[in-house]
């Protein structure tokens, strides 16, 4: 086939351009013609809560990518529908994760469909984003209209799209699957003498952007439960803030685990994904609310046994008691699975679970999805 994948990707950074090129990659590894149109202006700066929504590293080899979309722009949206309409690729793949997006997404689809031969299947992030506003409301629909079908990563997300679907049009959830170009494990010992970390200690890691929703506090009121029982045990969080750091410096101190916590307010690079999760022994995710993570399939690509709440599609992924725990969004409940896994040392068969489990994630399972969709459009 001849697809068209519309999303993220380089020179942005961040987990949804990485998922976008590791799946152009495979399309391109089973024989399809990929090209990936990415953003000439993704969010204007004043949208933008980070440092920088560019990445440092070096255009990825072997990709096709072009910079066609700016999302503010209604007139360069019919410039970039009329230019896919030409095309006419088999596929367009709109690469959805928030309404901001959708009146671009869905008048480009629109106009592409109209060459009688493109299909245009979404791939769905989030249907309602985690922080949701009233654009939600008023764009979501108007993007979900303009697709052929869909292809969301968590069986949450199919059921939202079901609420905004009139139509009844394929869809269907398939996992999101293990990022496995990060290059191999590191030991514990090696991981911590690069970040400069006493290996001695047990670590969990918080990895990923800090925002409201992703349950920091509560992760913090856990091991503050915690810390008298579980001496040896330290938190790094290697992520940039996108909100104030300062709320949680303050909940540090009056938890008095400053001296337990290693805070890394940066975006991790691609290349040193490899030193955190080497470094950790449990990989925490106390979400408010969530679909799917892409953090968990880093864990997997680790072989790291996760501890995450049982919200959205997260529940789905880690089978809780065999190679982590989905426990309820408290801190008493985070605080309990704290203690059973350290006190009881479950890391050697979480592990060998998890070994075994993250054979279903593969990325021909998610083209297979599409092809799937397709043949139902």
């Amino acid at each position: 086939m001849k697809i068209i994948l519309l999303g993220t990707s380089w020179p942005y950074r961040g987990g949804l351009a990485t998922f976008n090129e590791r799946l152009a990659r495979q399309f391109v590894s089973e024989g399809h013609e990929v090209e990936v149109w990415t953003f000439t202006l993704q969010y204007p700066s004043f949208l933008f809560p980070g440092k920088t929504q560019y990445t440092e590293e070096t255009a990825p080899k072997g990709l096709t990518i072009r910079r066609e979309l700016n999302s503010c722009n209604p007139f360069n949206w019919m410039r970039v529908g009329k230019a896919v309409k030409k095309a006419a690729p088999d596929l367009l793949i709109c690469c959805y994760w928030m309404s901001f997006f959708a009146p671009a997404y869905g008048l480009i689809s629109k106009i592409a469909r109209k060459n009688g031969k493109t299909k245009c299947v979404a791939l769905v992030h989030n249907m309602i984003p985690h922080e949701p506003n009233i654009l939600d409301k008023l764009f979501a629909p108007y993007f979900v209209k303009s697709q052929d079908g869909f292809v969301a990563l968590s069986d949450s997300v199919v059921k939202d799209i079901d609420h905004l679907d009139k139509k009844d049009k394929p869809k269907t959830f398939s996992p999101h699957p293990i990022y496995d170009h990060y290059g191999a494990q590191m030991s514990k010992e090696e991981a911590c003498q690069a970040l400069n970390l006493p290996d001695e200690k047990a670590f969990m890691l918080f990895f990923g952007l800090v925002r409201a929703y992703k349950g920091l506090d509560l992760l913090l009121d856990a091991f503050g439960e915690v810390k008298e029982a579980l001496p040896n045990l330290q938190l790094i969080i290697a992520g940039e803030f996108y909100e104030d750091e300062a709320k949680y410096r303050a909940q540090l101190a009056q938890l008095g685990l400053e001296n337990r916590v290693i805070v890394r307010n940066e975006f991790i690079p691609d290349g040193d994904l490899r030193k955190y999760f080497g470094a950790s022994d449990l990989i925490v995710q106390p979400y408010k609310t969530a679909t799917q993570s892409g953090v968990t399939q880093v864990a997997f690509h680790f072989e790291k046994p996760m501890l995450v709440t049982n919200v959205g599609g997260l529940g789905e992924i880690v089978h809780d008691g065999k190679m982590g725990y989905a426990c309820a969004p408290e801190a008493k409940a985070i605080a309990e699975d704290l203690k059973d896994y350290f006190e009881n040392k479950r890391q050697k068969a979480f592990t060998a679970y998890l070994k075994k489990e993250k054979t279903k994630y593969a990325w021909s399972n998610m083209t297979r999805a599409f092809e799937k969709i397709l043949s139902q459009c």
